[in-house]
């Protein structure tokens, strides 16, 4: 039997690549390489060839990745202790946490509009640390910030998370969820002029990534409240 199955890894994945292409990320992924590098984007897309600047973005890259990857991660293990720790059963998790997931997939999706999830918590430093330290840092209160339309797709990573019983394989459904983020981060940060070109050419397909993200989340719910979920796992992790 494997650590995490094949189902959740791939469900954590596709998660964290949604939420890169949120329209609270994919758009302001400039502003975000511009501001941990401490470039200014004309700067970067006239150097874009060059192995300095690339070196530069790569390397802040890393280090911001790195950042939201450890606040996602402890999210991860705090949520993985919350059932034991009030000896919640499984299956009444999963019911609770099943039925919140549909509701963000609902908000997400349109059809509902949940004000609570509509606020901003956002942790801002009025000039960015020098070094790579500082797009740590940075990383860190990027994932502490629960923009709308990330919070309900982590928030529903964390829920199953706390349906688990067992943290491992809770830090590893958060690795693998701050891996989907990661990779089109960094490979896009590598080659933003051909970010530019993609983001411009497929611009009106972006409108229909929160109807896409919703619907996955109501199937991934639905699963969960159903008890469904459980035995998908389960035949993929035999």
């Amino acid at each position: 039997m494997t650590t995490v199955s094949e189902v959740s890894i791939i469900m954590s994945f596709s998660a964290g690549v949604l939420t890169f292409l949120s329209p609270c990320i994919l758009p302001l992924f400039p502003s975000y390489i511009t501001y941990i590098t401490g470039k200014s984007f004309e700067d970067i897309k006239a150097q874009g060839s060059s192995s300095g600047i690339k070196k530069l973005t790569a390397f802040h890259s890393l280090f911001f990745i790195l950042g939201f990857s450890i606040i996602f991660i402890l999210l991860g293990v705090t949520f993985a202790y919350i059932g034991s720790f009030f000896g919640i059963r499984k299956q009444l998790l999963e019911r609770l946490g099943g039925a919140l997931i549909i509701l963000f997939g609902l908000h997400i999706a349109g059809l509902l509009n949940l004000k609570f999830l509509n606020i901003e918590k956002k942790i801002t430093f009025d000039k960015k640390k020098a070094g790579y330290f500082g797009s740590l840092l940075v990383g860190m209160a990027f994932a502490v910030g629960w923009t709308p339309c990330v919070g309900p797709i982590l928030s529903s990573i964390l829920i199953y998370a706390s349906t688990l019983e067992s943290l491992p394989r809770a830090i590893m459904l958060l690795c693998f969820y701050s891996l989907g983020m990661a990779v089109p981060f960094f490979l896009a940060s590598l080659a933003v002029n051909q970010f530019l070109f993609i983001f411009n050419r497929f611009k009106v397909i972006m409108k229909f990534v929160p109807v896409i993200t919703g619907v996955f989340l109501i199937l991934i719910g639905a699963l969960l409240f159903s008890g469904q979920f459980s035995r998908l796992v389960g035949i993929f992790a035999s």
